[in-house]
Formats: structure tokens, C-alpha cells, sequence
């Protein structure tokens, strides 16, 4: 087991080296440009949009709304990241990950504005719902359904199977510390709830997210504010360190260029998921008038989960000092760096908050791997096996060695992502003439609608309307 988890360490260091820094900063930069810096430009709009209700179907039913599919994504990427993910980039390339994690965040959102707006504009209809994503818009937008079932495969792997072990696995390390609930027990009991939801279908898992994230978003962001108001006067220098170690001139304290770079990104694009393919999977289910709204609202994604959330976290433990300990590793960092600003019984807060992070994020990763089978081809045998998969997934991440879990996410997360980027920067002209549509009606007062002829040479749609005769 060794020898496989250092084989996994060894390609990953190169994937990340040599491909996926230049691929997710060059691309994201470009989308940018492109974009006018779509993710800054139009941040209020982000909140006008996400309040909006779902459009009603022919049938007359009411759709999964922007809201609802916002929380399913946000499930899946507010979780162990935050709160592990972000204590394991710090205990391994310091301070200045933190920096390069927000500029990840920063960049990152272009490419999961693009995304999600391709993933509507090529969604299909399933039942009274809508599902799709990167292999919806291979498929259709580029013609390439080879494309699209290779990545399909990819992302139920990563994200139904493995991204779900490491969620289990933080869970059981978390319950551990802080309940001393042993990791078996709480592998069964994680098995039975997910077993519990999954088989509820696509409107449970949106009733329990739309509850579940705000709720634990809001106490963990209320508790990291309490705790930046208790260390008021550190908060100058700990912004200093972070910047000084990002370029590796606070050397001593761990912060090296290479580490800080290589973990930043690597924690950052497991935690907001920018670029990557899996959001969106999420922006598909919504019943909306414009693709471009959902890209809008899957861009505010990434900022709270990045700019609030993760940032919360790494204050958090850079105020406490803890992160220069020589086991500090994990969840347990973040444990014991709470547990120095708020006293012991922030370990048995944070078991009970990463148990709701973690347990939303298995929700929300079990869907993407659904409806990326049901591409591949819809079979309830099939669907029926993945779901007993992600069972046992489940399970033997409450019980399997940290870091092999951690380091096959990475190998899946960067798989999954060069294939989805690749996608993207085929189509993005789309994504981009999307975007111009949308402007051009809020100029003129109209709340934007999306016609399968507005754009030229867009391919094929099942869910738009050809432009009506008063339109034209």
C-alpha cells in the first residue's frame, strides 16, 4: 500500500508541476480577458439572479430553482476542503498556500462562469427536470461523445467514489477526536444515512442541501468572525505572511515557492471545484430562463467557498500558531487551532460541523456521478450498482489511510479537470456569445431569455425554444 500511495505522490507532483498550474491559471486568465472579467463586472448581479424562481414546465410543474441547484454544487464543494483541505495545504507548504488559493479562486471563476453556462445552453430534459454538464456539451457541442463518456467515467469515479472516501475519511478522523466514536462504527453509520438519501432521488438530495449548506455556512463563518474580533490586532501581520511566505521569503515557517504553489492549487481546486467539471453537473438541474444566470450564480459559488469559507479556516489556524506543530496535519489542525482561540470544546464543534460539511458534500458528489451514468446509458442496474459502489466507497474511507485517499482525489481531480478545460477552451466562443446575449437584454430593461437560435452555429439543444415570429 505504500508503494502505490508513493507511485500515486510521484504522478501527481508532475500533473500538477508541469500541466495543471498552466492549464487552470493560463485558461482561467484567458477566460478573463475574453470575459471582461466577468467574475468581478457582474458580482451584483450574482445576487439579483440566485433569488429568482424557477421557470414552470409545460406540465405545469416548477423546476429545481437557481437557489436549489446553487446548493447542490455548493454542497459538493463546502466541505472537507474548507476545513481539512485547507489545514493540509498549510501543513505542508506553509502560509503563502493560502495566497495561492485565493488567487486560484480569483482566476478560477471565468472558467466556472464558462462551464456552467455551457452545461445549461447543451442541458437535457429528464422527467419534469433537467440534467447535463462537461459530458452533455462534449457530446452535443463538440460532437465528440467519446469525449464525453471518457469524462463520464472520470468524474463518477473521482467524485461518487473516491472524492467521497476522503469526505468519510475526514468525518471518521473528526468523530474520532472529538466523540472518540470508533471509525468503523462511524463508517456503518455514515453508510446507512447516504444510503438513506441517495436512493431518494434528485429532489431529496436538493431538499436536504438547501438546508444543510446555508445553515452550517452561516455558524462556521459566525465562529471564524468571533474568532478574527478575539485576535483583532494579529490580523495585519498574519495578511503579511501570508503574501511574504507565498514567494517563499518566509522560508522558516515552511512557506517554500514550489510547496506553497503546489498545495495552494492543489487544496484550491479540490475545495471550489473552478474549471473542473463537476459544478457544472449542478448548474444543468436548473429550471431558468437564460444559461448565463446559472453561470453567474456557479461563479458566486466559487467566491464563498474560497474567499469565505476557506479563508475562514486558514485565519483561523494562522492566528493560533498551531500549523508550525510537526504533526499538524488535516482536521485535527484545524481542531486544536480552534481549540487555542475558543477553548477544548471546539473539538466536538468542528466534529459536528465537518460531519454536516462533509455528509452535504457526499450528497452532492453522489449526483454528479448519477447523472454522468446516465449519460454514459440510462440503466437502473447500473445506476443500482454505483449506488451500492458509493456505499462501499463510503465506508472504506472511514476506515482507509489518509493520505492515500487525499492523493488518489488529486490523480482523479486533475484527470477530470485537463479533460473538462480542454473542453471548454474548444467552446468558450459560446459561452462568450451567451454572455452578450444576456447584456444586451438587461440594457434594454428585459429580464434575458434564451432562444436556441440566439446564437449561430450553437449545435444541438434539447431544452431551448426556437426565437418566436414577435422576437425576430
Amino acid at each position: 500500500m505504500e508503494t502505490i500511495d508513493q507511485y500515486i505522490l510521484t504522478i501527481n507532483d508532475y500533473l500538477y508541476t508541469y500541466l495543471m498550474i498552466a492549464l487552470l491559471i493560463g485558461l482561467g486568465l484567458f477566460f478573463s480577458i475574453k470575459t471582461n472579467f466577468v467574475q468581478f463586472r457582474l458580482f451584483k448581479e450574482m445576487f439579483r439572479v440566485i433569488l429568482e424562481k424557477s421557470t414552470i414546465s409545460t406540465s405545469g410543474k416548477r423546476g429545481i430553482s437557481s437557489f436549489q441547484a446553487f446548493t447542490i454544487s455548493a454542497a459538493s464543494r463546502i466541505g472537507t476542503g474548507n476545513l481539512a483541505g485547507v489545514a493540509t495545504a498549510i501543513a505542508a507548504g506553509g502560509p503563502g498556500a493560502v495566497f495561492w488559493m485565493w488567487v486560484i479562486a480569483f482566476i478560477g471563476a471565468a472558467s466556472s462562469f464558462v462551464e456552467s453556462t455551457l452545461a445549461q445552453i447543451y442541458k437535457v430534459k429528464d422527467n419534469d427536470n433537467f440534467r447535463g454538464g462537461p459530458a452533455y456539451y462534449m457530446e452535443r457541442g463538440l460532437n465528440k461523445r467519446w469525449m464525453g463518456i471518457i469524462f463520464a467515467i472520470t468524474i463518477t469515479f473521482c467524485f461518487g467514489l473516491v472524492f467521497n472516501a476522503v469526505q468519510s475519511n475526514t468525518i471518521s478522523i473528526a468523530m474520532n477526536e472529538g466523540f472518540n466514536v470508533s471509525k468503523p462504527l462511524m463508517g456503518l453509520v455514515l453508510a446507512v444515512l447516504t444510503a438513506f438519501i441517495i436512493f431518494g432521488g434528485l429532489k431529496r438530495i436538493a431538499q436536504v442541501t438547501q438546508v444543510l449548506v446555508p445553515v452550517m455556512a452561516i455558524i462556521y463563518l459566525i465562529v471564524a468572525g468571533i474568532v478574527l474580533l478575539m485576535n483583532l490586532t494579529e490580523i495585519p501581520a498574519m495578511f503579511m505572511l501570508i503574501v511574504k511566505s507565498a514567494f517563499g521569503m518566509e522560508e522558516a515557517l515552511g512557506g517554500t515557492l514550489g510547496a506553497a504553489v503546489l498545495n495552494g492549487v492543489k487544496r484550491g481546486l479540490f475545495s471550489n471545484e473552478a474549471g473542473m467539471g463537476s459544478a457544472p453537473n449542478a448548474a444543468a438541474t436548473a429550471s431558468v430562463s437564460h444559461p448565463v444566470k446559472q453561470g453567474l450564480i456557479q461563479t458566486l459559488g466559487v467566491f464563498v467557498d474560497t474567499i469565505l469559507v476557506c479563508s475562514a479556516t486558514a485565519f483561523i489556524i494562522l492566528l493560533s500558531g498551531e500549523y508550525l506543530r510537526e504533526d499538524a496535519s488535516s482536521i485535527n489542525l484545524t481542531q486544536s487551532a480552534l481549540s487555542v482561540h475558543i477553548g477544548d470544546w471546539a473539538t466536538i464543534f468542528l466534529a459536528v460541523a465537518i460531519f454536516l460539511f462533509a455528509f452535504s458534500s457526499v450528497i452532492g458528489n453522489y449526483y454528479y456521478g448519477e447523472t454522468n451514468i446516465e449519460f454514459i446509458k440510462e440503466s437502473s442496474v447500473a445506476l443500482f450498482i454505483y449506488r451500492l459502489a458509493v456505499i462501499a466507497m463510503v465506508y472504506f474511507g472511514s476506515v482507509a489511510k489518509i493520505s492515500l485517499v487525499w492523493d488518489l482525489a488529486d490523480l482523479f481531480m486533475a484527470i477530470m479537470a485537463f479533460i473538462n478545460l480542454i473542453a471548454i477552451a474548444m467552446l468558450y466562443k459560446i459561452a462568450m456569445a451567451a454572455l452578450r446575449d444576456y447584456r444586451q437584454q438587461r440594457k434594454a430593461g428585459k429580464d434575458p431569455v434564451f432562444y436556441a437560435d440566439s446564437i449561430e452555429g450553437i449545435g444541438d439543444t434539447d431544452c431551448w425554444e426556437r426565437k418566436p415570429e414577435t422576437e425576430k
